[in-house]
């Protein structure tokens, strides 16, 4: 870790951190939070994935749509329109859309491989985005002259790397340039995430012997081909399984290469400075238990 105790944090000429959890638990809010005092850099890895490794494909998939429309098609077919995708650090829908849900296409479902293929896209997409981080640190500093930095990193970090290597490309390089800090959430944060899934699921990233297991085993349960699955219904039901599969991948980095924060520490950070002490009690936690 580049912080070894907390006093080393407290008094670093420059704080660079890496928030990681599942989604909804404080990550991107608390890093609004610190670009917005103009001394911290926000390097979104979702927002990298959706404009740099993925904006392509993301834009062929409109395109594929609108060819669709004889009038639009004559239109993009002269270059006399322009498709693209408007993705912002508050609005990731675009990548989202694009990932999408296995199953029945009248429900918008789409085909397995299809699925599949979109779902290793993503993952090759974050590990290149988790890569570009030193980059990232590199150019807060030089371009803008901002040495506070923060990564606000997918909740599928723990789907792209092995938390049990210790040689780990990903996490050696993340580790030699930011603090890795995990957002742990409690049971009642579990299911309250459960239950906001559940009104509104939107497409994940999954490690992939997970989610062909998953796959097989819902289909098996309720008896559908791969065209009849509900899209919704897969997603919904593979929720909580993901985050069970996810909880010892967390824990583990974090036991490994940072601290852990409890959710109701980071729900109480509105500054800074209240920041600073969060993680100056984690590895203090650390030191303590070690």
């Amino acid at each position: 870790m580049i912080y070894q105790t907390a006093d080393a944090w407290r008094t670093a000429p420059a704080k660079r951190v890496l928030f990681f959890g599942m989604s909804g638990l404080g990550k991107t809010h608390v890093s609004a939070m610190l670009r917005a005092t103009g001394g911290w850099y926000h390097y979104s890895i979702d927002y990298r994935i959706g404009t740099r490794y993925m904006g392509e494909h993301i834009a062929d998939s409109f395109k594929a749509e609108a060819m669709k429309v004889p009038y639009l098609a004559d239109l993009l077919r002269s270059d006399s329109i322009y498709i693209a995708s408007n993705i912002t650090f508050q609005n990731l829908s675009p990548l989202s859309t694009y990932l999408g849900k296995p199953g029945d296409p009248a429900k918008g479902g789409l085909p397995w491989e299809e699925y599949r293929r979109r779902q290793a896209l993503h993952r090759q997409a974050e590990v290149a985005a988790l890569l570009d981080t030193p980059h990232f640190v590199d150019r807060a500093a030089r371009l803008y002259g901002i040495d506070d930095f923060v990564c606000d990193a997918s909740g599928s970090l723990c789907e792209v790397v092995d938390p049990t290597d210790p040689g780990d490309p990903v996490l050696t390089t993340l580790a030699d340039t930011v603090l890795l800090v995990w957002i742990e959430g409690s049971e009642a944060h579990t299911q309250a995430l459960i239950r906001r899934f559940d009104r509104d699921p939107k497409p994940m990233c999954y490690e992939e012997t997970f989610l062909d297991s998953a796959w097989d085993a819902y289909r098996s349960e309720t008896g559908t081909s791969e065209t009849e699955v509900d899209p919704d219904a897969f997603v919904r039901w593979t929720y909580a399984r993901a985050l069970a599969h996810r909880q010892p991948r967390y824990r583990a980095i974090a036991e490994r290469w940072g601290v852990t924060l409890p959710a109701e520490d980071i729900a109480s950070v509105a500054r800074p400075e209240d920041l600073t002490e969060a993680v100056a009690r984690a590895l203090e936690a650390r030191s303590e238990s070690a």
